[in-house]
């Protein structure tokens, strides 16, 4: 599992097409629709806090967790210029500590494709379902085996933009169902000087069947899974599936 190093500071540039309004929108419809439109959410995989500084905004008391540290510091930084009151923490999701519970937890740009094995995917699900209220809700997207398999396995991805460029080569295991990418960025330190960085990811594709049965083992409730973006149920050319699953076990209060 690899942490943003290089990319990092790069990150907010190629990810500027991202709607993350409607993203934002998209996911507190659901979380209204299962009565949370306040109160304390867990980012998960926050990055640089783009997500996080939205649902912050609508109302939540946000806590961002993420592994890299260069992801976090770039969300500080946006959160000392909006004045924003987000917790950000340092921890890698397989092992992260809150201080207490909280009533949703939400994961998106397919973070949780970073985790490399069911078992490590399950010990995410249980940490999640210890760490939410009683009935709390856990929304997530993930990258789809269509997506990494059949549109961006095999294909090389290349952009430029003013201030830096990268070069994203993609290569899917089939057996595995593990997709490499290996990124080439040059980032511009001075007008007409870049520095180049090399860094490689791993993300895993997992079937919503095998979600399922680990969200069932880790002692959750599967509630329903989108086509992401919409309220329709994913089908055989989903690229990004959303899920959503509730704690369960925890007496109410």
């Amino acid at each position: 599992m690899e942490a943003y190093t290089s990319f990092a500071h790069a990150y907010d540039i190629f990810m500027s097409d991202i709607p993350y309004q409607e993203w934002c929108g998209y996911i507190c419809g659901i979380l209204e629709e299962y009565g949370i439109a306040d109160g304390l959410v867990l980012d998960l995989g926050c990055g640089t806090g783009n997500l996080t500084g939205l649902l912050e905004q609508k109302g939540y008391d946000m806590i961002g967790v993420d592994m890299s540290a260069d992801m976090l510091e770039i969300a500080r930084e946006k959160q000392a210029v909006s004045n924003l009151n987000i917790l950000y923490l340092l921890q890698d999701m397989r092992e992260f500590e809150l201080y207490g519970t909280v009533r949703a937890v939400v994961s998106i740009c397919d973070s949780l494709n970073y985790i490399m094995s069911e078992a490590e995917l399950l010990q995410v699900f249980r940490l999640v379902n210890n760490y939410l209220d009683p009935g709390g809700i856990f929304l997530f997207d993930l990258n789809t085996i269509y997506k990494y398999r059949d549109l961006i396995g095999e294909s090389t991805i290349a952009e430029n933009r003013e201030q830096c460029s990268f070069i994203w080569e993609n290569m899917y295991y089939e057996d595995e169902q593990i997709n490499e990418y290996d990124l080439t960025i040059f980032q511009e330190e001075e007008p007409g000087l870049y520095r180049k960085f090399e860094e490689t990811h791993f993300q895993k594709a997992y079937s919503l069947k095998t979600v399922q049965k680990l969200l069932v083992e880790a002692g959750m409730q599967f509630e329903t899974a989108y086509d992401a973006f919409t309220k329709e149920p994913p089908n055989e050319k989903s690229e990004r599936i959303y899920i959503i699953a509730r704690e369960r076990g925890k007496e109410q209060t």
